[in-house]
């Protein structure tokens, strides 16, 4: 099904930004790209997404391994004890050894959704573990080379920001016509206020042109 995302700023990274914008994505390609009339005209019959803010192409998560790994995504109903944020360091160690496969399969689905809800569609591997490689492949990320030039950091984050610093040191590739349709979308007015405020603004993440996240 033939979809167009419009947004008041569309940033494709290495190209000018495209304000009042839009993304026409047939099956798992982007089609057009360009001013929001004209994409639209072009497909008068696609269906039409409107998002707040800033459209981008999807982060990549360089601390894939660590936040599946060596993190604790606590289940909702475990709040009251454990918090909401992943546990890691000494807490993640102290809870390691009495958790069994189903809770440890559990934390890792948890760790990607709340991936998804960052706007990252690419993961840095490699994925040793079979579990959490069937799981990433499930989820629809696409795993990637890593460890990144510099290494990990000391304290992984959900956040593709604390590694990449900016937007064209965060996303995999740029947004082209003929790419894959890998998208997010984030509620801040510019690129620099997206760089300041992180991806936790998230509102919407795309995978091959599957709108996996939306949070309004």
């Amino acid at each position: 099904m033939l979809t167009v995302h419009a947004a008041p700023l569309v940033l494709p990274v290495g190209a000018a930004g495209v304000e009042g914008g839009a993304v026409a994505v047939d099956g798992e390609r982007i089609v057009a790209l360009g001013p929001y009339d004209e994409v639209t005209a072009a497909h008068p019959t696609a269906r039409v997404r409107q998002w707040p803010g800033v459209l981008t192409p999807g982060l990549r998560q360089w601390d894939g391994v660590p936040l599946l790994t060596r993190c604790y995504h606590p289940d909702p109903r475990e709040a009251d004890e454990l918090g909401e944020q992943p546990l890691t360091g000494a807490d993640f160690a102290a809870l390691a050894g009495r958790m069994d496969e189903p809770r440890r399969a559990g934390s890792v689905r948890r760790g990607l959704q709340r991936m998804l809800r960052h706007g990252t569609t690419h993961v840095a591997g490699p994925f040793d573990d079979h579990a959490v490689r069937t799981a990433v492949a499930r989820s629809g990320l696409t795993a990637v080379a890593g460890p990144p030039p510099g290494g990990l950091l000391d304290a992984p984050d959900l956040d593709p920001f604390v590694h990449g610093g900016d937007l064209p040191g965060s996303v995999h590739d740029p947004l082209t016509v003929g790419g894959r349709a890998d998208l997010a979308v984030f509620d801040v007015p510019d690129e620099a206020a997206l760089a300041a405020a992180g991806a936790g603004t998230c509102v919407a993440t795309v995978l091959g042109g599957r709108l996996v996240h939306r949070r309004r």
